[in-house]
């Protein structure tokens, strides 16, 4: 019954994807069909906020730099770089870069890029990597000046940002967030929403053309469906998240190649900490030692994914171990106790002054394993003594409650932390653009501050190391797993190299054979 139903899936999904006219055959035109598991929220890199509006950005946009698989910055739009004293970068751009129009990248373009992303009313999810910049200037149509406020150790990294060309975007006819033109190795031709997005090659891209026709970004939300697309040659490339049982099933499959490592993400408990409930850290505390990560990671995600401690992620120069909350659910009795919490009727459920000790979990539809995690999570704290209930939607519908804080804890992910600044700072000060669960600690706003001001690597491994215990320690998130980045494709295709952030820059090297 269970293939029955996948087949089902399989076919409504692709019949869903067919667009008439358009060949899905990667063997015609040497188009590449890529899976993702949601659309992107928008075409416009200064306001991606998901992953496939990221992945959408890297492809038909440019930044001045671009970040290697060991994230050191890499020449980009920018051929050549200076960092003359502490708080001035001086980008030299090289001749012959265009956009899809076939306008030249400018100084203009990227002094208008990054003015935007600093206008607070323009609402760049990630304005604050930004604010340390004072200055943006063109010194001539090909040289560009950033002055900061103070030395800034993640500065090179956040100029990954894709330039966005001035005369288009600034033109509200353009519709550009729908319609986006960049400087990036394809270039936009058709988005059916929720359902595919369609790229050409850019003949004229500077660092040559494509050796693929396109690439089409096809949005099959179901993990299972996804891989048996693969499976059948429907697709050409995959990638996390995806299924354990999926990815067991794709390392025996004839004509499939699987690559795994770690990824620069982790998957955590949000807890929304303003919540009358949860505003009390030893309930948040009694929660943490009720999970057994170690059953997430070994019986939900089958060992896929390693039981997390805390935001810093393995294999970066920043990771550090920090204490975590054990599982040990007789000191979460005792903590629960200690918070008032007692069960006074005798229903099984604890209550303080009439009111039940009840909460909502929440996570998104598409990710099984998250709607597993969550149900395993349910069955725990109604264990001890909780009143849980699940709710899941699509995942715009989800996060969109997120970050209204319409939630008390939800189940969600971080990916693309190139940088602890970029896996703390929104995350945790006190007014962070993403601190959806309001958590504030000045001594945590200190520390964030410091690390990213601080230039030295161990110093600031250091720096990061004690903000994460405090974060722990008061539980902010509770980071259940540090995740691992899957790539499945076609044997096929040749060139496509794996990055541990998830960046589909090398399409820009990847042909069918």
């Amino acid at each position: 019954m269970k293939r029955l139903i996948v087949a089902v899936l399989l076919i409504l999904a692709l019949s869903a994807l067919a667009t008439p006219g358009v060949s899905t055959s990667a063997q015609e035109g040497g188009t590449i069909r890529v899976g993702l598991d949601v659309d992107a929220g928008t075409g416009d890199p200064r306001l991606a906020r998901d992953t496939s509006a990221a992945r959408l950005g890297e492809l038909v946009f440019d930044g001045l730099v671009q970040l290697d698989t060991e994230l050191v910055a890499q020449p980009a739009l920018a051929e050549r770089w200076e960092n003359p004293d502490p708080t001035t970068w001086v980008f030299h751009l090289r001749q012959g870069a265009s956009f899809h129009d076939g306008e030249a990248v400018t100084a203009e373009d990227v002094v208008y890029t990054y003015q935007s992303i600093l206008e607070e009313s323009f609402g760049a999810p990630n304005r604050a990597l930004y604010v340390p910049i004072t200055s943006v200037t063109a010194r001539d149509p090909q040289t560009v000046e950033f002055k900061l406020s103070e030395a800034y150790a993640p500065f090179l990294n956040y100029m990954e940002m894709g330039i966005v060309p001035q005369h288009v975007a600034e033109d509200p006819s353009s519709d550009f967030a729908n319609n986006p033109v960049g400087a990036g190795p394809f270039k936009f031709v058709r988005w059916q929403k929720n359902n595919r997005i369609e790229l050409a090659a850019f003949a004229e891209y500077w660092q040559g053309p494509p050796k693929l026709a396109g690439v089409t970004l096809m949005i099959v939300p179901d993990n299972t469906v996804r891989a048996t697309a693969l499976e059948t040659g429907d697709l050409d490339l995959i990638h996390s998240p995806l299924s354990p049982q999926d990815v067991e099933r794709l390392k025996t499959t004839e004509g499939v190649k699987v690559s795994e490592q770690t990824a620069l993400g982790y998957t955590y408990l949000n807890f929304n900490t303003s919540d009358p409930i949860l505003s009390d850290v030893n309930v948040r505390r009694a929660i943490a030692h009720m999970v057994d990560k170690s059953v997430i990671s070994e019986q939900i995600y089958q060992g896929m994914d390693k039981p997390g401690e805390s935001p810093l992620v393995p294999n970066t120069w920043w990771y550090s171990e920090v204490a975590d909350h054990p599982f040990d659910p007789a000191t979460a009795a005792d903590l629960l106790a200690k918070a008032g919490w007692q069960d006074s009727d005798g229903d099984g459920i604890l209550d303080k002054a009439g009111q039940k000790l009840s909460l909502v979990l929440k996570t998104h539809s598409e990710d099984p394993n998250r709607i597993q995690a969550v149900e395993y999570l349910q069955n725990v704290l109604t264990e001890n003594g909780f009143e849980v209930s699940v709710e899941t939607a699509e995942f715009p519908t989800f996060f969109e409650a997120v970050r209204n804080q319409d939630y008390q804890i939800a189940l969600i992910g971080w990916l693309r932390l190139v940088d602890p600044d970029y896996a703390m700072y929104n995350q945790f000060r006190c007014d962070g653009s993403n601190n959806y669960g309001k958590y504030c600690n000045p001594r945590v706003d200190e520390l964030l501050q410091q690390g990213r001001a601080t230039i030295d690597p161990a110093q600031r491994a250091q720096i990061y190391k004690e903000a994460a215990q405090i974060v722990v320690d008061e539980v902010a998130y509770d980071v259940l797993l540090y995740q691992g980045y899957i790539v499945a494709m076609r044997d096929n295709v040749e060139g496509f190299q794996p990055h541990p952030a998830g960046s589909f820059n090398s399409l820009h090297a990847t042909s069918l054979t």
